[in-house]
């Protein structure tokens, strides 16, 4: 059993918590991070201490995030992470996720896009079996997402993709990229070579293929779920002019190239 303060320690701790909880803000998890001590601990030490708690002061209150930044306008980095939202994303009422499965190569550009966009870092955590989850706490960033037009359920719903992201050529192309990053894959056919993309949501698969059209490639028409890119010369335009912010698709073209398998 720890052993009772002193009117003289009492003190000391009592300052100690004004200063943190009151004067500078700062959040019970946040405390007891800065003391080494359970966030429970942290509490009762409030309440025996005579501190009324407060947390609807603290930024994190109801999960709205104040540190999390909302863009103010729209540019070619959010289009890549709208396409990876439509591809690995989801939204829950309070979190912004993208599950990126095992894609460890990608993990550090996705984050990296997320703290530019955002101006937090976001959390990375790895589950069991091997996958990995990107996040953010915001539901203040989740209702301008759905505003936009993305949703909780993108099958059930026919997500789509944003119409602000055809207003320029760089809006177009980054959204791709991020779309055939997450969604996408690059592999051999017996002559030649293919990029596809692959999505249940049918009105997503018709906008992605308009926007390949007007960016001058030669889609496949849509094959079940999918879109295909096999033409050798629209290969090579997509690695020159979109590129790929997942490095493992850019090694396996980058293999096929060097090997002389795009086809004709």
């Amino acid at each position: 059993m720890a052993k009772r303060w002193s009117n003289a320690e009492e003190k000391i701790r009592k300052r100690e918590l004004v200063r943190l909880y009151i004067k500078e803000n700062k959040t019970i998890d946040e405390i007891a991070n800065i003391l080494n001590l359970g966030e429970s601990s942290i509490y009762q030490r409030l309440i025996r201490l005579g501190i009324k708690p407060i947390p609807f002061k603290k930024k994190t209150y109801r999960n709205i995030n104040y540190n999390v930044i909302v863009p103010r306008r729209h540019s070619k980095e959010l289009a890549e992470f709208v396409g990876v939202l439509l591809g690995d994303g989801h939204l829950t009422p309070t979190q912004v996720t993208v599950t990126l499965g095992k894609k460890d190569i990608y993990v550090n550009h996705v984050s990296g896009l997320m703290e530019s966009l955002f101006e937090v870092k976001p959390k990375i955590t790895i589950t069991k079996d091997g996958h990995y989850v990107i996040y953010l706490g915001s539901a203040r960033l989740v209702r301008w997402f759905l505003k936009m037009g993305l949703s909780f359920n993108k099958v059930k719903s026919r997500v789509d993709v944003p119409s602000w992201c055809f207003c320029s050529k760089k809006f177009m192309t980054n959204l791709i990229r991020g779309l055939i990053d997450t969604d996408g894959s690059v592999y051999k056919l017996r002559f030649g070579a293919q990029i596809s993309f692959c999505n249940r949501s049918r009105p997503l698969l018709e906008s992605v293929r308009l926007i390949l059209t007007k960016l001058g490639f030669n889609p496949s028409k849509i094959s079940g779920y999918n879109i295909y890119l096999t033409k050798k010369v629209d290969l090579l335009k997509y690695f020159n002019s979109i590129g790929f912010g997942n490095k493992k698709h850019e090694k396996r073209f980058l293999e096929f190239f060097n090997n002389g398998q795009l086809g004709e």
